[in-house]
């Protein structure tokens, strides 16, 4: 079994407050979401678009829950923006995650992404060419390189509607980064929704994989914003996804489970489903799938 003690479950708070459509949630604060974080048995939580980020609140209100920092998103645009641009972001964010004991820096390149387009069909994502991606990995490793220097990781993570999201994109940027520098978010949502095998990917990058998000995918939903060409903001009202242990979902989670055991996983195991909270309630949700992790593993 995995070693409870080199792994740890959190939530991620999208589920509460959707962080591309804030107003998806508005009226569930801060407080109340880490609230019902702790007292849904997670340990840690990623930092959503409600928080605060002032230190001193978050590290207060953390340690009265029981409950740690884990990591927090940056959008980078290193094939858009020059590398100073990239950089200064990238520190700030870096020394913010830092204060609150965060080590990981979830990284997401948004160059040329269609993530936040209300109406642009999942089919209309860009395809980066060979050069492209050159920049983009000598960019990552360049970032890398600062957040080791600090003591932190980049762990990317690949997206629907962004430049690295399928298969053989994240194979291309695997092989052309360094590991010493960046690593991988393990996303099995993102996967299934983009028409990928989660256990591929699993079997072929377990090394570099430093980070898991466990999400769920309504299949029926999914089929759905394919065949109306629906974009990904649309597709999340549509309840595309949700949460482990959601006997709608369709992620194999048992091999997933099996597969992370085999390949002695270190590190957190992040529940994340962004939902409409006014129709999939948040607190049961994350109840849902506290009780189903710990039926696959134990603890």
């Amino acid at each position: 079994m995995l070693n409870p003690e080199k792994v740890r479950i959190g939530i991620a708070p999208i589920a509460w407050t959707e962080d591309d459509m804030p107003e998806m949630g508005a009226d569930n604060s801060f407080k109340q979401t880490i609230s019902e974080i702790a007292l849904s048995g997670y340990v840690g939580t990623e930092i959503g678009c409600q928080f605060p980020h002032n230190p001193a609140i978050l590290n207060k209100e953390f340690a009265r829950r029981g409950i740690s920092a884990i990591t927090g998103w940056i959008s980078t645009y290193i094939n858009e923006q020059p590398m100073w641009w990239n950089e200064r972001a990238f520190v700030d964010h870096m020394n913010f995650l830092k204060s609150i004991g965060a080590t990981l820096i979830n990284t997401s390149d948004q160059s040329y992404s269609i993530q936040h387009q209300w109406d642009t069909p999942l089919a209309n994502k860009k395809v980066l060419n060979d050069d492209e991606f050159e920049v983009l990995a000598k960019g990552l490793n360049h970032l890398g390189k600062i957040a080791e220097d600090n003591g932190m990781h980049i762990v990317y993570h690949h997206h629907m509607t962004t430049t690295v999201q399928k298969t053989g994109e994240i194979d291309h940027l695997m092989a052309l980064t360094d590991p010493k520098y960046v690593n991988l978010i393990y996303d099995t949502g993102h996967l299934t929704f983009s028409g990928e095998d989660p256990i591929e990917i699993l079997k072929k990058h377990h090394d570099r994989i430093k980070h898991v998000h466990l999400k769920n995918v309504r299949k029926p939903a999914m089929e759905k914003c394919y065949a109306e060409g629906k974009s990904f903001l649309r597709s999340i009202p549509e309840g595309v996804f949700t949460v482990p242990g959601d006997p709608e979902g369709c992620v194999d989670f048992p091999t997933v489970f099996k597969l992370l055991d085999e390949y002695q996983y270190e590190g957190w195991l992040v529940v994340e489903a962004e939902q409409d909270p006014d129709v999939y309630n948040p607190l049961d949700y994350a109840k849902m799938a506290r009780a189903y992790v710990k039926e696959q593993i134990g603890f």
